[in-house]
């Protein structure tokens, strides 16, 4: 295998395995990506057994083969070469030399038959979504997804397909049990079919998708095939290995009836919050808000540190309420969108606080309260 290549595509093809690769050495071979040359290609493939990439770049010239070698290693020497052509070729004992003029390197590889089988698709009912829709909806729902593996069905984002007041809808969610997230899009109509039951789609599939789709302009392809999402746009190909299990009836935990509802400016409210929390517990992050008639307060409370007390002017003509948060919840639902204001819907200290965008009745963000 000889293969010529432009140092910027290499690396653009390169840089997208790099999150991909296995780093903690459960599979030792994992921390290899596998390069194919032929056709008037390279072809590069990565995978973890959960996430999988393929794409290609076009090459100057190539002498068809392939071999598996460092996904990093390859990466960080390919970024320090000069710009222009680099060349590939594969030695003896699956070793590969990578030249550009004076600059020689020889990296330790392995034989591409020891690569794991990579993962294929045979559908062609893709669904075509706008990437920055689809991008936004996994920023107001991931930082919901829970990290306990023993519930192992919370550690990804549950999507689905619904008719919502007679239009195709998506709708992503994503809970920990302490909060929830749940935001709706319309989309064009399609009759491409979608799994009926919605699919759980992990935490690391996200991250990925979410990285692909920040290069894309206009639309991309998303399918489901039995348990794998398969996300192409161009030649780039991201495969997700699907959380097998059932999602809980999220719908349960919205509160339908909360009588108090309170508009802030959002960037007053996140200020405010940062602030107070400075001096919360380090662990749980407990803030109290005390609300009263034209008024907010919002304090913490940490006998190793101090205390905290801010208070914020509101239209509120309602009853007294105490209600304790993890200032972490808060601030991060504040951080996913940037409307000008904020919708606080409370009802006592024992139940849920709801948020939303004052401009989005879509985007909605559940809170459980904590004991004060």
């Amino acid at each position: 295998m000889m293969i010529e290549v432009e140092k910027k595509d290499l690396l653009n093809l390169l840089g997208k395995t790099q999150n991909i690769v296995e780093k903690r050495n459960t599979m030792p071979v994992l921390i290899n990506v596998l390069l194919e040359a032929g056709d008037g290609v390279l072809k590069v493939f990565a995978t973890d057994l959960e996430v999988s990439l393929t794409d290609q770049v076009p090459t100057l010239k190539e002498k068809p083969g392939k071999v598996a070698v460092s996904a990093k290693s390859l990466f960080e020497i390919v970024k320090e070469l000069d710009d222009g052509p680099v060349i590939l070729n594969k030695k003896a004992n699956n070793w590969l030399e990578i030249k550009q003029r004076k600059s020689v390197f020889n990296l330790v590889g392995i034989a591409a038959e020891e690569y794991p089988v990579f993962p294929s698709y045979q559908t062609k009912d893709f669904i075509s979504i706008s990437a920055t829709v689809f991008a936004d909806m996994i920023e107001k729902t991931i930082y919901s997804v829970s990290n306990d593996e023993t519930r192992y069905y919370l550690n990804g984002v549950f999507f689905e397909r619904i008719n919502k007041d007679g239009k195709s809808t998506f709708r992503m969610v994503a809970t920990d049990g302490f909060r929830l997230s749940i935001v709706d899009r319309s989309m064009p109509e399609s009759k491409t079919a979608f799994p009926a039951a919605g699919v759980i789609i992990p935490r690391k599939g996200l991250f990925e998708i979410r990285k692909m789709l920040e290069t894309i302009e206009g639309e991309f392809d998303l399918a489901v095939e039995g348990s794998q999402l398969v996300v192409k746009r161009g030649s780039t190909v991201l495969m997700v290995r699907l959380i097998e299990g059932k999602f809980p009836a999220y719908q349960q935990f919205i509160p339908q009836q909360i009588p108090n509802r309170i508009e802030i400016p959002r960037e007053m409210l996140l200020a405010s919050l940062k602030r107070v929390s400075l001096l919360s517990n380090q662990k749980y992050k407990g803030v109290t808000f005390s609300l009263s008639s034209g008024r907010m307060e919002i304090t913490s409370n940490n006998p190793e540190l101090g205390d905290a007390k801010e208070e914020i002017e509101i239209d509120y003509k309602g009853s007294d309420i105490k209600i304790g948060f993890n200032a972490r919840y808060m601030l991060d639902v504040l951080n996913s969108f940037d409307d000008v204001a904020v919708d606080l819907h409370l009802n006592d200290q024992l139940s849920p606080g709801l948020m939303r965008p004052h401009g989005d009745q879509t985007y909605t963000c559940v809170v459980m309260p904590m004991r004060i």
